[in-house]
C-alpha cells in the first residue's frame, strides 16, 4: 500500500482543498485528498521540488 500524506498545511480547520503526496519508486505523486481514486499527477524528485518553489511564490493561485 503506497503511503500517502496529507500536506501539513491542510490543518484541521473544515477545508476541504488538500493535496496528498506520496514517493513512488523515484517519482512524487499529488493527488486530490478528497478523490484519493481520482486523477494523480507524477512528478521527478526534481520536478516536485520546482513545483513546490513555484507554489511558494504564488505562481499557481486560484485568481
Amino acid at each position: 500500500m503506497t503511503p500517502w500524506r496529507k500536506a501539513s498545511r491542510s490543518g484541521t480547520s473544515g477545508q476541504s482543498n488538500c493535496v496528498e503526496v506520496a514517493r513512488l519508486s523515484g517519482i512524487i505523486g499529488i493527488r486530490d485528498s478528497k478523490n484519493p481514486s481520482g486523477t494523480r499527477f507524477m512528478l521527478s524528485a526534481a520536478g516536485f521540488r520546482r513545483f513546490t518553489a513555484e507554489v511558494r511564490r504564488g505562481a499557481h493561485d486560484a485568481r
